[in-house]
């Protein structure tokens, strides 16, 4: 769930050409054998490097303007925190200032892990981690999910320590309102189309306001905060995560929704084997579960306002050519009608299930 950040993105890596991821990671003393693979991000640049002496890194050079530097390192320290612990996830390496490199006098250190590399566009900030590949979970077995359910557990358990100070927390003013706001504003939506969305969307988000307001304590902590199974690799140690880019503050039930598909049964059967796992580390407060469906409807309305905040980057109209049509803010009217009624009916897990 990326950032509802308010700026629109005008090619931002224009710039960053092979050769310059190239010359900044030489400039923190990683040298490149000239083989680099771009892995999938829409949201930032994303690079598997191989290096001189044989390891195999990944450089990830973020999105100009999406997050300061404080939240940044502080996902970063998160990431340190969860594997001192051996919760398993790649977390970014400290970086120095090679003083030999010929790159060295455009490196600016940002912080223990993060560095900025000067170009003649501008400025990219990037990490480095360890490669640490997978395979997608096969969630068919209730024995995995148990396992990623443990997995979560450990991770909130670090999470639930202390807030983020600096990073975004998680609500229906931010990811909801702020998100249908912005999206007017940029006047993106099709007249035809307009009036039955900007309704509708008004509805669900009183609906998800209205589900948060019956747990006026709901506590939150340290999150994923985007724990769907693209963000997850297998192998025969157990799960880890690719990255914490989209870490927030949270309630609990945000990192594991997502991880729920099929039907109602189904879903039902997915939930009892994650939180089989998650509460042998964590406990878990079961009236969250009733935030599942406001959750999805602002995962749903956040998800538009991302695309078209990023709409002057060249990506993603390429990505999503449908995004203008009528037809996709139909279908957007109709899946939050459907939010509506789903928010209507009993949460997931009730007596019923």
């Amino acid at each position: 769930m990326p950032a509802p950040d308010t700026a629109p993105s005008v090619t931002p890596f224009a710039a960053l050409l092979p050769e310059t991821v190239l010359d900044a990671l030489d400039a923190v003393g990683l040298r490149g054998d000239g083989r680099l693979i771009q892995l999938n991000s829409y949201e930032n640049r994303v690079f598997q490097v191989f290096l001189e002496d044989g390891r195999v890194v990944v450089a990830k050079f973020y999105r100009p303007g999406r997050w300061s530097d404080e939240q940044i390192l502080e996902e970063h320290a998160f990431a340190a925190e969860l594997a001192a612990q051996e919760i398993p996830l790649a977390a970014p390496w400290p970086l120095q200032v090679d003083t030999t490199s010929l790159h060295a006098d455009r490196l600016t250190p940002c912080g223990p892990t993060l560095s900025s590399f000067a170009t003649p566009d501008g400025p990219y900030r990037f990490a480095v981690a360890e490669r640490r590949a997978g395979r997608a979970p096969e969630t068919e077995s209730l024995e995995v999910l148990e396992w990623i359910g443990r997995f979560l557990g450990r991770l909130h358990a670090v999470g639930a320590v202390r807030p983020f100070e600096h990073r975004l927390t998680l609500d229906v003013a931010g990811f909801g309102h702020g998100a249908r706001d912005a999206l007017l504003a940029m006047d993106c939506i099709p007249p035809d189309a307009l009036p039955a969305w900007e309704r509708t969307s008004a509805d669900a988000l009183a609906a998800a306001q209205r589900a948060f307001d019956t747990l006026p304590e709901l506590r939150r902590l340290r999150l994923h905060g985007d724990c769907h199974l693209g963000n997850i690799l297998w192998t025969e140690a157990g799960p880890h995560f690719v990255d914490l880019d989209d870490a927030m503050n949270g309630p609990a039930v945000q990192d594991l929704w997502m991880l729920l598909a099929g039907a109602r049964t189904e879903r039902t059967r997915q939930l009892a084997a994650i939180l089989d796992g998650y509460e042998q580390f964590m406990d878990f407060d079961w009236r969250e579960l009733r935030l599942i469906e406001p959750l999805r409807t602002l995962r749903m309305i956040h998800h538009s306002a991302w695309i078209a905040r990023r709409w002057a980057d060249p990506a993603f109209p390429i990505a999503f050519p449908w995004f203008e049509s009528p037809a996709y803010w139909n279908e957007q009217t109709t899946r939050l009608r459907e939010q509506l009624e789903a928010m209507a009916e009993p949460p997931l897990g009730s007596p019923a299930d």
